[in-house]
């Protein structure tokens, strides 16, 4: 397993660090303890205040050949390449993650981050679809 030395081997790393900067800054002026849309709407706001392209809620469905299996629905898509979840809790599950690498196989997207709201601030966890 590769690990990672620096900056220029993250995947996207120059776009995340402006998303988790308005993901901290979100946080500092909202406090914990808030409900997950309380955030979204916050973040979604910030997002359109920086030009940054997103979609929100998106629906993507899930298929196999021409059969539609159902839908995941993405709290962000950002910049149409990094799928961004948030939650309210005190932490980061494997549920969690493999929720995220879900939607990335189904979207076929490379890069998520899961996104937690904490009493000790923000937690967030990178997950790259590497299929």
């Amino acid at each position: 397993m590769t690990k990672i030395k620096n900056k220029e081997n993250l995947i996207y790393a120059d776009e995340c660090y402006e998303i988790m900067g308005i993901i901290f800054d979100v946080y500092n002026r909202l406090g914990y303890g808030h409900k997950e849309n309380f955030y979204q709407k916050a973040i979604a706001e910030d997002f359109t205040k920086n030009k940054i392209e997103f979609k929100e809620q998106l629906r993507c469905k899930v298929k196999y050949k021409e059969t539609d299996l159902g839908i995941y629905i993405l709290d962000f898509l950002v910049l149409d390449k990094i799928v961004l979840e948030l939650k309210q809790k005190s932490y980061i599950s494997g549920r969690d993650i493999k929720q995220l690498y879900r939607y990335l196989r189904a979207t076929n997207l490379k890069l998520g981050i899961i996104i937690t709201f904490t009493p000790d601030g923000v937690k967030y966890k990178r997950v790259v679809n590497s299929n």
